[in-house]
């Protein structure tokens, strides 16, 4: 039997709209998927990320992630307690952590992201890191827009990234520069 490190848990959260899978090592949430993609995604995730590891179902193991998230697509959260696990290079670990400071509602620009980790001149590399951040919603990538305000990649795809900003803008205004589609 596997040790606790090499198994990743794993639910399938279903709530009104939303079917996305979540996984999470002893440590945290370690990834969040994008809207309506099958399970084989997740697993190309897990085998690149975490080599020789167990993908194992745990609904009981994955609630507390998985009423965050709820809650939060209820609009009845605006920021996340939930333990996470996310790794990697040491830049991406800087925007992700920028990420995380975004306030609910608000956007704010690969240069904002830029300046704020101080690395004003590494806009794409910025971009790069946030392409790569494995927790969609949780680290909200989804608040990063174009310079001009106009949105921009997202990994669950544009459609997604404009029903959670219009999610928060219920809530909280959204900067002015921001534009939707």
């Amino acid at each position: 039997m596997k040790s606790d490190n090499t198994i990743i848990y794993w639910t399938r959260l279903t709530h009104d709209n939303w079917n996305v899978y979540l996984a999470a090592t002893k440590e945290g949430l370690c990834y969040v998927g994008s809207q309506d993609k099958p399970l084989e995604e997740l697993a190309d995730w897990v085998n690149a990320r975490f080599p020789g590891s167990e993908l194992v179902r745990d609904d009981a193991k994955m609630q507390v992630y998985s009423e965050e998230l709820a809650e939060y697509f209820q609009g009845n959260r605006d920021r996340f307690e939930m333990p996470m696990d996310y790794k990697g290079t040491a830049f991406q670990s800087a925007v992700w952590n920028a990420l995380c400071h975004i306030p609910y509602g608000e956007t704010y620009t690969y240069t904002d992201i830029a300046n704020q980790i101080g690395k004003p001149a590494a806009v794409r590399a910025v971009g790069a890191a946030i392409g790569a951040n494995p927790l969609l919603i949780t680290v909200p990538c989804h608040r990063v827009i174009g310079k001009s305000g106009a949105l921009t990649g997202y990994r669950g795809g544009l459609e997604m990234k404009t029903w959670l900003l219009q999610l928060e803008r219920g809530r909280v205004p959204v900067k002015e520069t921001a534009e939707y589609v």
